[in-house]
């Protein structure tokens, strides 16, 4: 490639990404997400979860395709009721390798039929090396009207995300999800 993906890089994009900008081995500092947690604020109502252990041996140098983008996406189901949501509070839990990582910075860009809807940047700051970390955002989310939240229902996979990772504004994770809303 070319082109530094640099944070500035990737704020100025105006629609999904395609493929991945960068290759799983850059994240050359060992991170991984153990947990992630989605709730509304207001209610406390948990409308996403998962959690899993650190991977005991790091991925293989080449993957199949296929398996690759499994790794590196997710499809996320959430109920119509999401979109309504004033205040959404996200818990991550995330573990990195021996080496100190400076400057976590995660980019998302989320969009629907291709058109930018929102963007997030969250800054984590510095890691210790050999550590579990957790990291809570509670922010406010757009307000959509009731029809722009029936678009949403009406197309699934329609609205899409890419998030970059970088570490002392270096590529080191890109990943994508898709979003899917299905009526209470």
């Amino acid at each position: 490639m070319s082109r530094q993906i640099t944070p500035e890089v990737v704020l100025a994009y105006d629609k999904p990404t395609k493929g991945y900008l960068c290759p799983l081995s850059a994240n050359t500092y060992g991170i991984e997400f153990l947990k992630f947690e989605i709730k509304d604020y207001d209610t406390n109502r948990v409308v996403y979860q998962v959690a899993r252990e650190p991977d005991p041996e790091p991925l293989p140098d080449s993957l199949d395709p296929e398996v690759e983008n499994m790794i590196r996406s997710v499809k996320y189901t959430f109920p119509a009721s999401f979109l309504k949501f004033k205040t959404v509070r996200t818990l991550l839990e995330f573990c990195v390798g021996p080496q100190p990582v400076g400057n976590l910075r995660m980019i998302e860009r989320h969009f629907f039929k291709d058109k930018l809807v929102r963007s997030y940047d969250f800054e984590f700051g510095f890691c210790i090396p050999s550590s579990t970390n957790s990291w809570e955002a509670i922010y406010d989310v757009p307000q959509n009207s009731t029809a722009v939240i029936n678009d949403y229902v009406s197309n699934p996979s329609a609205h899409k995300s890419d998030s970059f990772y970088f570490v002392d504004n270096k590529l080191i994770m890109h990943n994508k999800a898709e979003y899917q809303y299905v009526r209470d």
